[in-house]
């Protein structure tokens, strides 16, 4: 049995349209065997000549938007909701509207800024956003607004569920909007080399200070005197310094939430590491857009799949956050050793077909409840 993904059965769940359905599904076989996302090489991936699905491709890009359809993969379960930023480097294309500079001041590319949910020490992407240098300037733009833009588009279907994010979105502007708006936020304090002031409720300055080993938390303390939040900060020993987390939810709670904020790192490994991510060659940026998002589609189905085959070949883990509804096997190393995606696309392990099928209709009926939650209903 070859690990083959019946895709049309997913994109039926995601897309209403059968038609549409089956187009998504010949161009996400054809990007999960390409690992890229090069259109002339996902083209030669698919059934007939690669000039004709080259065309088809160009086709689906201008009838679809995989954008905004994107948000059906929220998950209503998810405790909370993450969003980071990840850079994608375009050295060659000097002359690409969308690329700029990135971080490093030299390296041609922009940012991707991804919205998603927790999933088993990954996460199922629902939001993406990109924007760079160069398009900062040419809108008239700031990354601070962009910022505000994405997080605008999350805000209904967050809820009380808190937003999870790294450093670089601890700033005043974004603070201000987040209360204002009402959204819990739960994110890594930005120390740098200038750290933000706090006082407490009588106005005194407080100062962050702990030492290795400590845990620290204060309440009710005013950042920048403007807005009231909570802050925990732990100096585990062997770092080279402490980390400090600000929320307005209870210190200890957004500690833990915060800890597996992790789960975005890995995904972006698995996007460029194992599909390709960083092999794109649009032209456009609402291309380069939809494409990204048809990956990060392709992406959550494959995860699905990949980690019900993990759980069939190496058995289920120990630690009942961690359980799915799968007959148990001996538990081994390699559970943990290995991402479900990794041993999807890497291993070359083959299993009867009853067995497959059985992880295919496992991870159909997931995709299922994610695409289509059930409505609650009052009695």
């Amino acid at each position: 049995m070859d690990k083959d993904i019946p895709m049309r059965s997913f994109m039926q769940q995601f897309f209403d349209d059968e038609t549409i359905a089956d187009k998504a599904a010949e161009i996400g076989q054809a990007m999960l065997a390409a690992r890229s996302l090069q259109l002339t090489e996902i083209a030669v991936k698919m059934r007939g000549s690669s000039a004709a699905s080259y065309k088809r491709i160009q086709r689906f890009l201008r009838g679809i938007d995989p954008r905004a359809m994107l948000w059906r993969l929220f998950c209503e379960q998810a405790e909370y909701v993450m969003g980071d930023p990840t850079e994608i480097e375009r050295p060659q294309a000097r002359k690409t509207e969308y690329v700029g500079t990135l971080k490093d001041g030299k390296t041609k590319g922009f940012w991707m800024l991804l919205l998603a949910t927790p999933y088993r020490g990954r996460a199922i992407p629902c939001g993406l956003l990109t924007y760079s240098s160069r398009t900062i300037g040419a809108g008239l733009s700031s990354r601070n607004l962009n910022h505000v833009r994405a997080f605008a588009e999350l805000k209904d279907l967050l809820g009380e569920r808190p937003l999870v994010l790294d450093r670089e979105f601890s700033y005043l502007e974004l603070l201000l909007h987040l209360v204002e708006e009402g959204v819990n936020f739960v994110f890594r304090l930005n120390q740098g080399s200038h750290p933000p002031k706090f006082w407490d409720a009588d106005g005194k300055e407080v100062v962050l200070s702990l030492s290795p080993g400590e845990k620290v938390s204060h309440s009710a303390l005013w950042y920048k005197g403007k807005v009231c939040v909570n802050l925990i900060g732990v100096w585990k020993k062997g770092l080279a310094e402490p980390l400090w987390v600000m929320t307005n939810l209870e210190p200890e709670r957004a500690w833990q939430i915060y800890l597996s904020r992790m789960k975005i790192e890995q995904t972006f490994r698995d996007l460029k590491g194992l599909l390709g991510m960083t092999r794109l060659m649009n032209k456009r940026q609402e291309n380069m857009e939809k494409m990204l998002a048809l990956l990060l589609l392709v992406y959550a189905i494959a995860l699905l799949v990949g980690e019900n085959l993990r759980d069939r070949l190496y058995g289920l883990p120990t630690h009942p956050q961690e359980r799915v509804d799968l007959v148990p096997h001996q538990i081994g190393k390699k559970w943990r050793r290995y991402s479900g995606l990794f041993i999807l696309l890497n291993q070359k392990r083959r299993l009867p077909t009853r067995e497959w099928q059985a992880i295919i209709n496992c991870a159909l009926q997931s995709f299922a409840a994610i695409v289509h939650p059930p409505v609650p209903t009052h009695v």
